[in-house]
């Protein structure tokens, strides 16, 4: 890679501006763990929206060699996310309450990208678009995201183009709520694991769908790890229960008729 004389390496990335981003609110050491924790999280995912979007778009339009590719990227940037709680965990709880009041009602459960990723993945929890309502740009993202189908519907809908029975209910209107397990879809599934060479297409975006959620599984276990050995059973700065709020989303599956079929089989 080269650069212009006119550009420099610090210039094309523009690292004057992201490495005087992190504005410590206290003096206490590890704030710059927890900032540049939170800033690096946000640019994977920044990047991660960007490619589950252009994925969603190759399933739409039977680009499917691409599609693979894209989201096999995607969930090499949840490993990277999930090793950011590997470094977090070196700050404990003593560590935090030196800066913990510094950072009032902030919170992660605020971070919109983190938002859009659930949304666009089909965990439409309309609620959760609550604590953005302040900021009309934020909500009009939101609201975008909810006029177009999730990813899953995206597959489900390739999954009829391929001769399965799917129901226009299922992906004919984006959702507007989570998806929850339906048996027509479990069956198709099923009918694909049975035999993946004759549907060689659906059974490997089923598999890259898998460890997607399965990664996805993992960062929020490793988030309310983090969250429990830091702070305990403290709410959270969001308001939010905190660790019990987190443990309740662990239960929540993206694709639950991709890990049932695994029983029947």
């Amino acid at each position: 890679m080269t650069f212009s004389d006119k550009m420099s390496y610090g210039d094309y990335l523009g690292l004057p501006k992201i490495l005087s981003a992190q504005k410590a609110l206290s003096d206490a050491p590890d704030e710059l763990l927890f900032i540049i924790q939170h800033q690096t999280s946000e640019l994977w995912m920044k990047l991660m929206l960007h490619e589950v979007h252009a994925a969603r778009d190759a399933i739409a339009n039977d680009r499917l060699p691409e599609a693979m590719k894209l989201l096999a990227r995607v969930s090499r940037i949840m490993e990277q996310l999930n090793s950011a709680w590997d470094v977090l965990r070196t700050m404990t709880p003593s560590d935090y309450t030196r800066f913990r009041d510094a950072l009032g009602q902030s919170s992660g459960f605020q971070s919109l990208q983190y938002r859009l990723i659930e949304y666009v993945l089909g965990n439409r929890n309309l609620s959760m678009a609550r604590p953005h309502e302040h900021d009309p740009d934020s909500s009009a993202l939101l609201e975008a995201e909810l006029e177009k189908p999730s990813l899953y519907q995206v597959v489900l809908a390739f999954a009829r183009r391929q001769g399965f029975n799917v129901s226009d209910d299922i992906t004919g209107i984006p959702a507007k709520e989570p998806h929850r397990e339906i048996e027509e879809i479990r069956d198709l599934w099923q009918a694909v694991y049975q035999d993946p060479t004759r549907y060689w297409a659906l059974y490997e975006v089923g598999e890259k769908l898998v460890d997607l959620e399965d990664y996805f599984r993992r960062w929020r276990f490793n988030h309310v790890t983090t969250v429990e050995r830091v702070i305990g059973f403290k709410r959270g700065t969001g308001g939010t229960g905190g660790v019990s709020y987190l443990k309740r989303m662990l239960e929540v599956e993206l694709f639950p008729e991709l890990w049932r079929v695994r029983t029947v089989l």
